[in-house]
């Protein structure tokens, strides 16, 4: 008695185009976290400072690069700062969107209070972001395989992006540290093609043919994204710039 083929080799076939491309990603995929990302989690782990604390504050980052918004660096930049527990974090990118509108209000007579006659808080230490470097194609991989006309194949690629601050006394000028951090920007991809191929190889060594000989392709692709990668990155500057400052 003959067995029929067909039915495992499709089997087979979809098992690996389905199976095989999910497990080359498996890697990259990560159930959902609310504000969890590793680097948050260790800078709300810091014991909160007690007493006064230094006031700090950031103009603005600069950037080069077309992925990346400096306004969105400087955000995160702000963001990982009064997360941090650490630090007085004093605006000052924003106060003609917010404080000094606020101010100018009040000082009108349109809105009650006392803000218009508060000096803004000084700053002791000013931070200066750059955006210094993002190297694309850093490493990368890609290899395949076929069997009977079916092709499988697969890569990885990883770029970097790194941040420097440095830290400048606004008093003197003075620059007294700097902090420089690279992230990784992985990217992996699978796919498999041919699978109507390799069934007409199975089907014409046991003398058979049929014209719905079926096929089957898939690709996926999973990439981390430079905003995240910029965050991680954001986060860990700024965990090391708490610990300096510690006494």
């Amino acid at each position: 008695m003959k067995t029929n083929s067909i039915g495992p080799a499709l089997a087979i076939a979809t098992c690996l185009a389905l199976g095989g491309c999910s497990g080359t990603m498996g890697s990259l995929v990560e159930a959902a976290q609310p504000d969890a990302t590793a680097g948050q989690q260790n800078l709300k782990k810091l014991p909160r400072k007690k007493g006064e604390r230094v006031a700090v504050t950031i103009y603005e980052f600069r950037s080069d690069l077309p992925a990346v918004s400096a306004r969105s660096a400087t955000d995160m930049f702000k963001t990982a700062l009064v997360q941090s527990g650490q630090f007085r974090v004093v605006e000052r990118s924003r106060l003609n969107e917010g404080v000094v509108r606020e101010k100018q209000l009040q000082q009108g007579g349109f809105a009650s209070g006392g803000a218009a006659q508060t000096q803004l808080r000084g700053a002791q230490y000013v931070f200066e972001g750059t955006l210094s470097e993002a190297n694309q194609g850093e490493l990368q991989r890609s290899g395949g395989v076929g069997v009977a006309g079916m092709q499988m194949g697969g890569g990885s690629s990883k770029d970097s992006i790194a941040v420097d601050v440095r830290i400048v006394d606004a008093g003197s000028g003075d620059i007294v540290d700097a902090v420089t951090v690279r992230k990784s920007i992985k990217a992996d991809e699978a796919g498999i093609s041919g699978v109507g191929n390799l069934l007409g190889t199975v089907l014409a060594q046991r003398g058979k043919s049929s014209p719905y000989t079926p096929d089957l392709q898939a690709q996926q692709r999973r990439s981390e994204g430079v905003d995240a990668a910029l965050r991680a990155a954001i986060d860990e500057a700024v965990l090391q710039i708490a610990r300096r400052f510690e006494p």
